[in-house]
């Protein structure tokens, strides 16, 4: 009895050895993924950056990216500002120079947002529009066999016949401008709202315009700054702007060459005491302008958000502030320096400040540099500080250097003054020597340097000259833009579906009736979509007729 029975023992260890061994070799085997080759990841990189989420990102982005150029003062606005912020800030300044955060607009890292952006709305509008124009093609859906799983829906019981309440449906959804199809004699099915999509897709290719415009200006288009002191007069051409930033494809006959003369800057300042006192009331540049060198002179006037417009260019009124006409002369009385020197203001009572840099003084180059005070506080004491906007009081209040003005030959700012290599000129008993003048006295400078006078003041005005091609195409766009967003925000994307059957098929006697199931559904929240789900039951509907709400 017990070799069977070891037999059947051996049998069974080498059956569990068979299937243990099948059960091995059909164990799931892991997933092999796909790789990815050049082409595809070229193709995942271009669905990546085509995506609506994509686009959204980089139009975060173009904002942020913007926020320095509203933070930090910009080379094409304000080059002064720019000078003055790189003195005063020479450690980080660089830096921030060297990462294009004064001129943020024309920067690559700015540049490549916005050309991304571009590449990413192509992306997004190309294959939308073409499923848009499918659908504008196509006809509305079949209706569902059960419409009252729709998300509204009503039964009417009427009088009319089954053709006669669907022409009576069909009328009524036509009068609310729905698209209507019959795939059968016993339903329409109808759709409205294409023009939400339409709306988006507008919105997008204006988008893409205002970039466009963006580059068309950068490209085409010119920016010369200047200060323009009262009775000065200017000619424009490439070489004679205090800044100029020419586009890529501008050359410099494409600056127009007209002459204007500053005849008088009126300022006007609130002067009742109050909230507003020394607020600035109007602004206004009264100039002589020919078109053309030799042409006759006529008058124009500009003003803030008025340009002036010649020969295609605009002229803006960007700032305004104070230059002083201070002259300085040598020991023998010969004049070295006679200027009106633009002074900035820096705060709204425009306590101002320049620099008077003098490279002919002997033995040494002489610098002064301090304020300009319209209003000034007579006792100083807490500093050289204006208490009103307007020349009432106006006075200088200047230091004294004497040294080499510009180390190694580089070239600074003229509103700034690099006193590394001088040295501040002392009183006979060495204190610091401090200028203080009003209009009409001079100071002796000491050490028999001579003497600096300050003969009267005038105003200045900061002009702007731009040429922007683009600025139509961005109009236009944004435009455009704001049509296309109202359209994609008011407008709603609906179904509507109609069913009638013949009470007499579902067992009904009495007289012969006709059973309308109207349903609807909106691809968002949609408040009037049951008011437009019961003006179609109520189309169809008789006085007589038995009506039942379901929605």
């Amino acid at each position: 009895m017990t070799e069977p029975t070891t037999r059947s023992t051996a049998e069974e260890e080498r059956a569990q050895r068979h299937t243990g061994s099948a059960s091995l070799s059909t164990a799931p085997r892991e997933p092999q993924l796909p790789q990815l080759g050049a082409l595809g990841m070229a193709r995942w990189a271009w669905r990546q950056l085509t995506s609506m989420r994509t686009a959204l990102f980089l139009l975060l982005l173009l904002s942020v990216a913007a926020v320095p150029g509203s933070v930090f003062p910009q080379r094409n606005i304000d080059a002064g500002r720019v000078a003055d912020y790189l003195a005063q800030n020479p450690a980080t300044g660089r830096w921030l120079d060297r990462f294009g955060f004064f001129d943020v607009y024309a920067s690559p890292w700015f540049s490549a947002i916005y050309l991304l952006l571009f590449v990413s709305l192509i992306g997004c509008i190309l294959p939308r529009s073409r499923q848009h124009l499918r659908s504008l093609r196509s006809t509305p859906p079949r209706a569902p066999a059960r419409l009252a799983r729709l998300d509204e829906h009503v039964e009417v019981t009427t009088s009319l016949s089954p053709p006669d309440a669907l022409e009576a449906a069909r009328t009524a959804l036509r009068a609310r401008r729905f698209r209507v199809h019959s795939h059968d004699a016993g339903t329409l099915s109808a759709e409205s709202g294409y023009l939400r999509e339409s709306g988006n897709l507008l919105f997008h290719l204006a988008l893409t315009g205002i970039i466009v415009g963006m580059a068309v200006g950068h490209l085409f288009g010119w920016r010369g700054d200047l200060i323009l002191a009262e009775g000065d007069e200017f000619a424009s051409s490439a070489t004679t702007y205090n800044t100029f930033s020419p586009g890529p494809l501008v050359g410099d006959d494409a600056v127009p060459g007209f002459v204007m003369q500053l005849d008088d800057l009126d300022v006007q300042f609130i002067e009742t005491p109050g909230r507003s006192f020394g607020t600035p009331r109007e602004f206004t540049a009264h100039v002589t302008v020919a078109d053309t060198p030799g042409a006759p002179p006529r008058e124009a006037d500009i003003a803030v958000n008025h340009p002036l417009v010649i020969q295609g260019s605009d002229v803006f009124l960007l700032g305004n502030g104070y230059t002083p006409v201070i002259t300085v002369r040598d020991a023998a009385g010969q004049v070295l320096y006679r200027e009106a020197t633009p002074f900035l203001a820096q705060d709204g009572n425009y306590r101002s400040v320049g620099v008077v840099k003098v490279p002919s003084a002997s033995p040494k180059q002489l610098g002064f540099t301090g304020f300009f005070l319209p209003t000034a506080e007579p006792t100083f004491a807490n500093g050289p500080v204006s208490i009103f906007p307007d020349a009432q009081n106006p006075e200088l209040a200047l230091s004294v250097w004497e040294g080499t003005l510009f180390p190694g030959g580089a070239p600074q700012s003229v509103y700034t003054l690099n006193t590394e290599q001088m040295t501040q000129v002392a009183r006979d008993d060495g204190q610091p020597a401090l200028v203080r003048l009003k209009p009409g006295q001079t100071y002796e400078l000491p050490g028999g340097r001579g003497s600096i006078t300050f003969e009267e003041v005038k105003r200045f005005a900061g002009l702007s000259i731009r040429t922007d091609p683009g600025a139509p195409v961005s109009l236009v766009s944004a435009l455009l833009a704001t049509l296309g967003l109202i359209l994609g925000l008011t407008i709603k994307r609906r179904r509507v579906f109609v069913r009638v059957r013949s009470a007499q098929d579902e067992g009904a006697t009495g007289p012969r009736a006709t059973v309308v199931t109207v349903g609807g559904l909106s691809k968002d929240s949609d408040p009037g979509l049951a008011a437009i789900v019961h003006a179609i039951g109520a189309a169809v509907h008789d006085p007589d007729a038995e009506r039942t709400d379901r929605s």
